[in-house]
């Protein structure tokens, strides 16, 4: 497992997180992905308060005989934008109670989705002040902020300078919060992706199209080490809904691997046997650009893990813990990977603009605002995705969740439409913006979709 600074936090998070909003079917359950997670390595525990029983839970693992030491494992809780300082206080003890701990590492506050919810943040007499008496208190780490607001919102929340961290949707096929990513860095920020998988385009069922395109990765380790080659970002969040799916993250099927091995080795001009790390300290598979390699021996800060050769960008050299300190990637080998990267993302996007033609969507922007108040650029992104790629099924489920989600996902739906031509003379693509809103609509749409712990 790889390791990596979570901004000015100072706290050292390993790179995937694990979230527990899915992991609720019983207190059970959640004990025993939990301890799935950290038997991988996984150091870092997201929970909410409007996560069902989900901060119980966790707290009852904390409190289990089987838990490690608390000072091993990081625990980020959220709580929402408040005006009313008295009930943050509330909430913030309630968490602890729950959480059966006396500090919590990260506190985020859990939705700051309008300029109303950022103004109670940074009202003098707002929800901030509460927030700040029990970090004095010393039950309060670290404050961060999560959100699904408009990247002009999320930039303002970054400036303020109040935040730690920030909880970001970021992935290869939505790219819009590029400059949230770019400041909040600047800013020496942690930065946490909010669920890679799902809201990345449901890449744990892919059509066969993206697939094909993908390969010789999967579409969900084609984004997992796209945006873990970016070493801006500290974590990623895997929402497992049990402790099979965790390790499903880390084992992947090994006869689709041994019959993939001869591709990636074409692809990355060297033998998969030769890649990845070399350790004399253990017998543990560790995943190299996606190729099993044999069995190598790096140990995670906690138990023997896997890992599945996340590389960066850059020529920073990749450092990956054991017991004997740190050992590195080769410049070459993440030349190779990256190398990877690059042709599936040429694939991709000739894919796109072959199928799509003349009705591809760049995701300017410069179509909103809309009178109607309808997101264009989204619906139309679904639409690329769902026409480009057969995501047909992830473009139904994210669709059907305008104007049913309220500032969690804002925005109407395309067939509301009344072609006032607003938005045509600004698109620089010379779109027929109003027939494709309804086309997509005639698409996608279908029963309403609600929030998962709703």
């Amino acid at each position: 497992m790889e390791y990596r600074r979570f901004g000015q936090t100072n706290l050292e998070l390993s790179v995937f997180s694990l979230g527990t909003m899915r992991c609720l079917a019983s207190p059970q359950v959640t004990l025993t992905t939990i301890e799935k997670a950290i038997s991988c390595g996984i150091n870092h525990i997201e929970t909410a308060r409007g996560y069902g029983k989900s901060e119980e839970y966790v707290g009852q693992y904390l409190a289990s005989k089987t838990a490690i030491h608390r000072r091993s494992i990081y625990i980020t809780t959220k709580l929402p934008p408040t005006p009313d300082n008295d009930i943050m206080t509330s909430w913030i003890e309630e968490s602890l109670v729950r959480l059966q701990t006396d500090y919590i590492d990260c506190l985020a506050i859990h939705g700051i989705n309008t300029q109303k919810h950022l103004d109670w943040i940074v009202n003098d007499r707002g929800c901030l002040l509460a927030i700040k008496a029990a970090q004095n208190q010393g039950k309060i780490k670290h404050l961060g902020f999560s959100t699904h607001g408009s990247l002009e919102l999320i930039l303002k929340a970054i400036e303020t300078d109040l935040f730690a961290f920030a909880n970001l949707h970021y992935y290869y096929f939505w790219q819009r919060n590029h400059k949230a990513i770019a400041l909040a860095h600047e800013k020496d920020m942690g930065i946490f992706i909010i669920s890679p998988t799902d809201k990345g385009g449901q890449l744990y069922n892919p059509p066969a199209t993206l697939q094909n395109l993908c390969q010789p990765l999967t579409p969900q380790e084609f984004n997992y080490q796209w945006l873990l080659s970016d070493r801006r970002i500290t974590t990623l969040s895997m929402g497992a809904s049990c402790s099979e799916e965790v390790e499903r993250c880390f084992l992947q099927d090994s006869k689709v691997r041994s019959q993939e091995s001869g591709i990636r080795n074409q692809e990355s001009g060297v033998r998969s046997q030769g890649l990845g790390f070399k350790s004399q300290e253990s017998g543990v598979r560790i995943q190299k650009s996606g190729v099993r390699s044999q069995e190598l021996g790096v140990r995670s800060q906690e138990s023997k893990v896997r890992n599945q050769g996340l590389v960066p960008k850059d020529t920073t050299v990749c450092k990956v813990k054991s017991d004997k300190g740190f050992t590195t990637n080769s410049l070459m080998q993440r030349q190779q990977e990256s190398q990877i990267l690059k042709k599936i993302d040429d694939k991709l996007q000739q894919h796109l603009k072959a199928t799509l033609n003349s009705d591809r969507c760049s995701q300017c922007y410069q179509c909103l605002p809309c009178p109607e108040a309808i997101n264009i650029p989204e619906v139309l992104r679904l639409r690329n995705l769902a026409v480009g790629y057969d995501m047909d099924s992830f473009g139904e489920y994210r669709y059907r969740m305008f104007e049913n989600a309220g500032h969690w996902f804002a925005g109407r739906k395309g067939d509301r439409c009344t072609d006032c031509g607003d938005c045509l003379p600004r698109c620089p693509e010379n779109l027929d913006i109003p027939f494709l809103l309804r086309d997509t609509h005639q698409r996608l749409n279908g029963s309403c979709s609600r929030r998962l712990w709703e």
